[in-house]
C-alpha cells in the first residue's frame, strides 16, 4: 500500500503525491512525506486564535522515500473486454448524451434508441452530474467495447469503499446491454502533521489534509476535546490517513486509521480497529475504546441555540421545560443517528414536526425534531448504526428557525445529553486486544517518527501559521 508523507520548514510546504497509473498490474513507487502549512478557515467552524505576526524562518525541505512492491492483481472485474485504446471525457454543464458521445467519438447504430429505451440508462441519461468521467473502450477500428458513466465516485457498502459506475457493453451480435457495476477502489496511506496557531481546518488544509479526514478527526476525538472551545495556539496534530483511488482516478478520502492531537501538553489519540464480527471504532494505545455508545451531536460542528431545561418558548412565550437541546444549523444539514438502534416512529407529529424516534439498548431513546426531511426508504423496524445520516434539519413543527431539537431519554425520563455519562461503545476481550495491539504498532510507529524528526529537527514547522 502507497504511503505519503510530506514534511515542511519555516512557512512553505510541499506535496509529495504518489504517481499513479491506469492499471493495477504495475508496481507503484511512492514517497513518504509529511505535509504542513496553515490556513485559516473562515466562519468560525472551529476555534480561531490570532494569527503569529513574527518573521518565517527559511524553508528548508526534509524528506525521504520508500518503495513497497504490491503484488500483480488480476482483471479489473470479471468480465473486463479486451480493447486498443480508451478515451475519456468530462461531463459539461449543458451537456446531453450526444455531445458527449460526440467528443468519445463513439457512432453505432442504434446506440441512441437503445439508450431511450433501456431503462437504466434513460434514467442515467436524466442525471448527469457536471465533473463526472465518462469513458469508452474502443477497438483498432474505432468500434466501440463499452462504455461507461462514473456517476458515483466514492460509496459505502458494508465497510467497504467502493465506486459506482453504468457500463454499456457491445456483444457479438452488436446488441448492446447495460449494468450497473460497484468495483473497490484502491487504498493509499498518507501521513500527515501541523501546529495550530490558527484553527485545525487552517492547519489541516495546509497539511494537504481532505476537509473529510479532519471531520473524522474531530469526531473521534470530540468526546475528549471541544474543538469549538479547547484548542490553544500550539496544539499539535498527526495523523494517519487513507485516500481511495479508482483506475488511477481520486475517489475520496478513505478512513483516518490512526490520530494523535497534542491539546494543552496532554496526548489524545484514537487508532482503528474492527473486531471480527463487530463494527469497528477507535482505541487508545492501550485498547480502551474512546468512542461512547452516543454521540453528544448529531450534527457536526453547529452551535447550541437552546439548552436543556427551563426556557421561554420562542412560540408561547411561556416559560416551560425544555426536554431536549437545539442544535442550529441551516435547511439540509445532515442528522446521523447518535447511536446503534432501531426506528421506532418516522413521521410527523404535532409540534416536533417530522420526527424520528430511535429505540437503543439499556432502554434509551433518541428523538430526533423538526426536520425537513427523512433520510430515503427509513421505515418503522429498520436498523441504524451510529452516524448513519436518518433526515435532515429543517423547521417543521413549532419552530422559527431552522434547527434540530434532540432529546435522550433513560427510562421514559428525558436527561441532558450534554451532560449525562456515555458508556463505552466497545470492550475488547483479552485476544481481541492482542490483535489490535499488533495492528496499530506500526501506525504508532509512523506516528513516532514524525515526533522524533520534529525533536531533532528544530527548524522544522510543520503547518504553523
Amino acid at each position: 500500500m502507497p504511503v505519503t508523507r510530506n514534511v515542511v520548514t519555516g512557512s512553505g510546504y510541499q506535496s509529495q503525491r504518489p504517481a499513479t497509473g491506469t492499471t493495477r498490474r504495475r508496481p507503484i513507487k511512492t514517497a513518504l512525506g509529511l505535509a504542513a502549512g496553515g490556513l485559516l478557515i473562515a466562519a468560525g467552524a472551529f476555534a480561531m486564535v490570532a494569527p503569529d505576526r513574527s518573521v518565517a524562518p527559511t524553508q528548508r525541505i526534509v524528506s525521504d522515500a520508500l518503495t513497497l512492491q504490491l503484488p500483480v492483481t488480476g482483471p479489473l472485474y470479471a468480465h473486463e473486454h479486451p480493447y486498443d485504446y480508451r478515451v475519456e471525457t468530462r461531463i459539461e454543464s449543458g451537456d446531453t448524451v450526444a455531445t458527449i458521445l460526440s467528443r468519445l467519438g463513439v457512432r453505432e447504430e442504434g446506440f441512441m434508441a437503445f439508450i431511450s429505451s433501456d431503462p437504466i440508462t434513460r434514467k442515467a441519461a436524466h442525471r448527469l452530474v457536471p465533473g463526472r468521467t465518462v469513458a469508452a473502450a474502443l477497438d483498432s477500428e474505432g468500434q466501440m467495447k463499452w462504455i461507461r458513466y462514473y456517476h458515483t465516485p466514492s460509496s459505502q457498502s458494508g465497510g467497504q469503499y467502493q465506486t459506482e459506475f453504468l457500463q454499456i457493453s457491445k456483444l457479438d451480435d452488436r446488441s448492446f446491454v447495460a449494468e450497473e457495476v460497484a468495483e473497490q477502489t484502491e487504498s493509499q496511506m498518507h501521513l500527515a502533521a501541523g501546529i495550530i496557531n490558527s484553527s485545525l481546518f487552517g492547519a489541516t488544509d495546509a497539511a494537504d489534509v481532505p476537509d473529510a479526514i479532519t471531520l473524522q478527526m474531530a469526531e473521534i476525538l470530540g468526546g475528549r476535546i471541544d474543538f469549538l472551545r479547547d484548542i490553544r495556539r500550539g496544539d499539535e496534530f498527526r495523523v494517519l490517513y487513507e485516500t481511495r483511488t479508482f483506475e488511477g482516478r481520486p475517489a475520496g478520502a478513505g478512513r483516518v486509521l490512526a490520530v494523535q492531537f497534542i491539546n494543552n501538553g496532554t496526548l489524545l489519540e484514537g487508532m482503528w480497529f474492527a473486531p471480527d464480527g463487530e463494527r469497528g471504532g477507535y482505541y487508545d494505545s492501550e485498547g480502551r475504546s474512546i468512542q461512547a455508545a452516543f454521540l453528544r451531536n448529531p450534527i457536526q460542528f453547529t452551535r447550541i441555540s437552546s439548552n436543556f431545561g427551563m426556557r421561554q418558548h420562542p412560540i408561547h412565550r411561556r416559560w416551560r421545560v425544555h426536554n431536549g437541546v437545539d442544535f442550529a444549523a441551516p435547511t439540509g444539514t445532515p442528522i446521523r443517528a447518535s447511536g446503534d438502534g432501531v426506528v421506532e416512529f418516522v413521521g410527523t407529529r404535532g409540534g416536533f414536526g417530522k420526527l424520528i424516534v430511535l429505540r437503543h439498548a439499556n432502554n434509551i431513546k433518541t428523538l430526533y425534531a423538526h426536520q425537513s426531511r427523512f433520510a430515503r426508504g427509513l421505515k418503522r423496524g429498520d436498523r441504524v448504526a451510529q452516524g448513519d445520516v436518518i433526515g435532515y434539519v429543517g423547521m417543521t413543527g413549532w419552530a422559527t428557525g431552522p434547527h434540530l431539537h434532540y432529546e435522550f431519554h433513560i427510562s421514559g425520563k428525558p436527561v441532558d445529553p450534554m451532560g449525562v455519562k456515555m458508556p463505552e461503545a466497545v470492550v475488547l476481550d483479552k485476544q481481541q486486544k492482542e490483535v489490535f495491539l499488533a495492528q496499530a504498532s506500526p501506525w504508532r510507529d509512523q506516528l513516532k517518527r514524525i515526533a522524533q524528526l520534529e525533536a531533532t529537527e528544530p527548524n522544522v514547522s510543520v503547518a504553523a501559521r
